[in-house]
């Protein structure tokens, strides 16, 4: 469907470029023709930004070589040059005449444009003889770059006088092309080669899988030689647009991302009535998302699925799933987009996790599998017992799994503390801070059988038939098990998705500690193989000393939480708690046993973390100081009602609690305290703010409101049409 006139001409745009004078004519008669095929042909440039498959191969068949050299990633020793020389041409044919080194700091989310960092280049120099102008992009600046490790968050691993931090090229994720930089996407290390990102974790988890990954698989009756065992994720991203000029009339929003005060509006989401609802043409929002999305095609991100979310002017994206360190960058590339797009349409896109009360907050549901790298998926009971020829297969990687979610549930809860999560974990919208997995009950009922010994068999997941007793609609099939929103990392199908992330992460950290966890399950398993033990018998331990983890009711219900706070398993409601058992000693050991991060490094992302809340609540409780102090206070005295005495009092609690934060030494003291003032003084003052809205006429309230806020549908208008402009045009 076009379902804008902004929409129609892009793809006119798109077919004028392409000499598709069918489609364009089409178009201009309002879609009025038909064809007799459907022709790919106006999407021929999808992709083109990137250099990879075709594109690459064009260009590197130019220079004697092939696409099949970046499948090796030597070609950084061996072809270096043969590739700048490529990716070079390519660029300039798309009019490109700057590159970056493209890398990803460290407690980005919420302050950091992009969440990524660049220096940018151009591949242009003088001829010092001559001065005529060349071009300058070598091997040497393709595959490296260098620069100041001390001026992002380091967690003492750098300082001033030890500044060095280096680039080095992601053989594993495809350079890309936007306007006119070239982004190489890249590890960011110091001089000792210390982690000074969240990329380079990632990489190392990625080795520890794939090691003993091969091994337990050998052991299970397939040998994959020099193939590799990978994961792969699919992120499906969350977020809010709200009207642009409301926007601007919110301090937080701008900010800190976040109402931190705001009266409820009449209306919310209890008449479940925006969940997939019809996009509707009276707002910018579908011409926006249709633009995110044919950006996001160009540059190769396969952003297939978009629709309402569950709160009024809430929205979500997801892709087609990938390898993680790809999908990962991609997905830090979307919300750039989108943030960057909705303004060219009039709005604001807000990314974090709960931007406004009392309705959904946003979340980035991580779908995590393992398979080998042509395609045998690991999670998937047909398929690798097939594979391996061993019906037991799939139970046995199950029990490592199972294990691992049971002990290492504390390091799966910190992945996943990010500030705004505070808010969102435990209510009806997001899995609680109690670490559990659901399977289903006829896996639970397969698994527990092997466990006790009652039979080996192969589990083969059953499909049940759905007969509406109608002629139109006839009986069809769906999955044995229902859905469970509620776990946090329920199995889905061949992979289990980690429903507790938040929507403005990167999700690095969540993926290194997933491959981390189950790298370490499936080296004990190997180990104990190799001692002589039988790999059945190995299983069936781990799946008893570890069913407790398992649960497939519903998680909201408080009762349950108690249940299984009880069984003991893992539950840290508070993200500064959390965060702190990064460097627990189990967990220390964990890393460095897998050679994923050292000591120093975990101690130094612990502290990181913690100083990223900290400075995200200081954020927050001076807009609401600002807040008070320059509106709402106006507004009572010029009104003649409201709580003044109380606003007043708030203005000196903040200030008190803030100087009580910097007097403290350690960073997770300055978290706890933030943590008690976030949760507990500002949401005292937020109740004396919103009743001052309250009773404050409307005319006298310069802040915008929730209802002037929340709904597009009602309050905005498609602005008149403008042509569309995009990055490599």
């Amino acid at each position: 469907m076009l379902a804008t006139s902004a929409a129609a001409r892009s793809l006119l745009y798109r077919s004028a470029r392409h000499g598709s004078a069918t489609i364009g004519s089409a178009l201009s008669s309002n879609v009025a023709a038909t064809r007799s095929f459907a022709s790919i042909e106006p999407y021929a440039d999808y992709g083109k930004s990137v250099f990879t498959g075709r594109v690459a191969d064009e260009y590197l068949k130019k220079h004697g070589s092939s696409g099949d050299i970046l499948q090796d990633p030597s070609w950084t020793k061996t072809h270096s040059d043969t590739v700048a020389k490529a990716v070079l041409d390519w660029a300039v044919d798309r009019g490109a005449n700057t590159y970056c080194h493209w890398f990803q700091p460290m407690a980005s989310s919420g302050v950091r444009h992009g969440q990524t960092g660049q220096v940018q280049n151009m591949m242009m120099k003088f001829n010092r003889s001559t001065n005529d102008v060349e071009f300058d992009f070598e091997g040497e600046n393709l595959i490296k770059g260098e620069t100041d490790g001390s001026s992002y968050p380091n967690g003492g691993l750098r300082a001033t006088h030890t500044a060095g931090g280096y680039l080095a090229v992601d053989t594993s994720s495809p350079i890309f092309l936007r306007g006119d930089t070239v982004f190489i996407p890249s590890a960011f290390v110091s001089y000792y080669g210390a982690a000074l990102d969240e990329k380079t974790p990632l990489l190392r988890s990625n080795a520890a899988l794939n090691k003993h990954g091969k091994r337990l698989l050998k052991h299970l009756g397939l040998d994959i030689g020099e193939r590799d065992v990978v994961s792969n994720i699919g992120l499906e991203q969350e977020f809010f647009l709200v009207p642009r000029e409301q926007y601007y009339r919110r301090p937080d929003l701008q900010l800190a991302g976040r109402t931190i005060m705001g009266r409820d509006a009449p209306r919310g989401q209890e008449m479940c009535d925006h969940y997939m609802a019809p996009p509707s043409l009276a707002n910018p929002a579908l011409a926006c998302m249709q633009e995110i999305q044919d950006e996001c095609w160009r540059l190769g991100i396969p952003l297939k699925t978009r629709h309402r979310e569950v709160a009024p002017n809430q929205y979500e994206f997801a892709p087609l799933y990938g390898y993680n360190t790809t999908q990962v960058d991609q997905n830090l590339m979307v919300m750039q987009i989108i943030e960057e797009v909705s303004a060219r349409h009039g709005m604001a896109a807000l990314l974090q996790e709960k931007p406004f009360n009392d309705v959904n907050g946003s979340g980035k549901h991580n779908n995590w599998s393992i398979a080998t790298d042509d395609g045998i998926m690991m999670l998937h009971p047909q398929k690798i017992n097939k594979a391996t020829g061993n019906p037991a297969a799939f139970a046995v990687i199950m029990s490592a799994i199972i294990a691992a979610v049971n002990e290492h549930g504390d390091l799966m809860r910190m992945a996943i503390a990010s500030p705004g999560n505070d808010f969102r974990l435990g209510a009806c919208e997001a899995p609680p801070a109690i670490v559990s997995t659901y399977l289903g009950d006829d896996m639970t009922f397969y698994l527990s059988h092997f466990k006790d010994g009652k039979g080996e068999g192969e589990y083969i997941p059953q499909k049940k038939m759905l007969d509406l007793g109608t002629h139109e609609v006839l009986p069809f099939e769906v999955p044995s098990e229902d859905r469970n929103r509620t776990s946090p990392f329920p199995y889905g199908g061949a992979r289990f998705e980690f429903r507790a992330v938040g929507s403005s992460q990167n999700v690095s950290m969540v993926n290194t500690v997933l491959n981390t966890i189950v790298a370490e399950k499936f080296a004990e398993f190997s180990d104990a193989i190799d001692a002589g033990a039988d790999p059945h018998d190995i299983a069936r331990q781990a799946l008893n000393e570890n069913w407790k983890v398992i649960f497939n009711g519903n998680n909201y219900d408080e009762a349950v939480q108690q249940e299984l706070t009880d069984r003991g398993l893992w539950r840290i409601d508070s993200g500064v708690e959390a965060i702190a058992r990064f460097t627990a000693e189990k967990n220390v050991a964990l890393f460095q046993k897998m050679k994923v991060l050292t000591k120093e490094e975990c101690e130094s992302r612990q502290m990181i973390m913690h100083d990223h809340y900290t400075g995200t609540v200081e954020i927050e409780a001076k807009c609401m100081i600002d807040m008070i102090q320059q509106h709402i206070i106006p507004s009572v005295k010029a009104a003649g009602v409201g709580p003044l005495g109380d606003l007043e009092a708030a203005v000196v609690s903040l200030k008190e609690a803030l100087g009580e934060i910097h007097g403290a030494e350690e960073s997770y003291k300055k978290a706890q305290l933030s943590r008690v003032l976030r949760l507990e003084t500002m949401i005292d003052i937020r109740a004396v703010c919103d009743a001052a809205e309250e009773v404050v006429p409307a005319n006298l309230w310069t802040l915008a409101t929730y209802k002037e806020l929340l709904f597009l549908d009602q309050h905005t208008a498609v602005a008149p049409d403008t042509e569309p402009t995009y990055f490599d045009e």
